[in-house]
């Protein structure tokens, strides 16, 4: 059987939440936000009961994305901040609700795991707007480097780039041989001929390691040639980090990025205080607060008003605040997981008697 999708679920009337969530739902969108979609849908029986059982369906950037029962039950147990905020959605962001929804609210949910779930989520927040910031400021070009740029010749006097090295004797990489050096790692000894046949230092220009030659026993090596092998394993990877997320990244946010100058993506740091202070509203009110009142402080943040060592200090103190607000909350340790599993049951039972 094939994947199921967003349309098999939709045009089956599977459904019984559509909510319009992210940036419309928070009340910090503007022109150029894109519109997130979240939504929960029953499997008919014989899927469920099956080994088909499929826990959740997206669209192929994400916008679009629906939970089936139980995985939205499970992540409402663990209490996920995306989800639990789908259960405290603002009506004008409602686009489907089943009757079987009024058995959930999120304050069945809310629990002491808050503080962690939040923070952790928040403090992800931080790393990627982090990670921008050095893609930013340290962007690799499109070419990409070789084993050569890692490589150095030790002539006994100083060390110096092999591509230098070469360049200062007119040799050429096909010219020299090389043979490995005993106990030491990624060295070897040097050798240059006009007439002998070596096999080079790389056999061919896209090889990513050097290659050793037979070497006649009378040869003198010329000096001493070490591979930063380390090295270029970690630059290709982050070589490849990089392109891909060249590829990837949202051109409208990156363009934003630039524009303010701050070097971090503000719209990362703007949902670390989001979830932070949300978290706070949770222990403090006992409930979730979709729309956001805190509007204009938090579109500061997302245009860039803000420096970013600035607020990543102002962060590290609200995290350490939640650690007081929930060890004095009156909130469960965790939710009653033996009423979550009663009210799945019967809300699957009800939906499947509805059929």
């Amino acid at each position: 059987m094939k994947p199921l999708t967003i349309n098999d679920v939709k045009k089956n009337g599977w459904l019984i939440l559509e909510v319009i969530s992210g940036s419309r739902a928070y009340g910090l969108d503007t022109p150029a936000s894109d519109t997130d979609i979240k939504g929960v849908f029953v499997l008919p029986q014989e899927l469920y009961y099956s080994m088909e059982y499929t826990a959740q369906v997206a669209n192929e950037t994400n916008d679009i994305v629906y939970y089936e029962l139980n995985r939205f039950m499970e992540l409402l147990a663990r209490n996920n901040p995306n989800i639990l905020e789908l259960l405290a959605t603002p009506e004008d962001c409602i686009l489907l609700r089943h009757p079987l929804m009024d058995l959930l609210s999120a304050e069945l949910f809310l629990s002491r795991l808050c503080e962690q779930t939040f923070a952790n989520y928040a403090y992800s927040q931080i790393k990627k707007a982090r990670g921008l910031e050095k893609k930013i400021v340290n962007p690799m070009g499109d070419e990409r480097k070789t084993p050569a740029d890692f490589c150095y010749v030790y002539t006994g006097k100083s060390s110096i780039p092999l591509k230098d090295y070469l360049r200062q004797q007119s040799f050429t990489q096909e010219s020299m041989g090389l043979s490995a050096l005993l106990h030491f790692k990624d060295c070897y000894q040097l050798y240059h001929s006009s007439q002998q046949e070596y096999n080079g230092i790389f056999r061919k220009e896209i090889s990513n390691d050097v290659c050793t030659s037979s070497i006649p026993r009378e040869a003198v090596p010329v000096g001493l040639l070490y591979f930063n092998r380390d090295g270029y394993s970690v630059y290709c990877k982050k070589y490849k980090e990089y392109r891909d997320w060249v590829k990837e990244r949202n051109a409208t946010r990156y363009q934003s990025t630039m524009d303010h100058g701050k070097n971090y993506d503000a719209k990362n740091m703007m949902h670390v205080f989001r979830l932070l202070k949300m978290a706070e509203e949770i222990v403090s009110e006992n409930r979730i607060n979709v729309r956001r009142t805190d509007r204009l402080l938090l579109l500061q943040i997302k245009n860039g008003e803000r420096e970013y060592d600035e607020l990543v200090q102002e962060a590290d103190k609200r995290m350490q605040g939640l650690k007081g607000l929930y060890l004095n909350s009156t909130l469960p340790n965790t939710p009653d997981l033996n009423a979550v599993n009663q009210i799945l049951v019967r809300m699957r039972t009800a939906y499947y008697q509805q059929q």
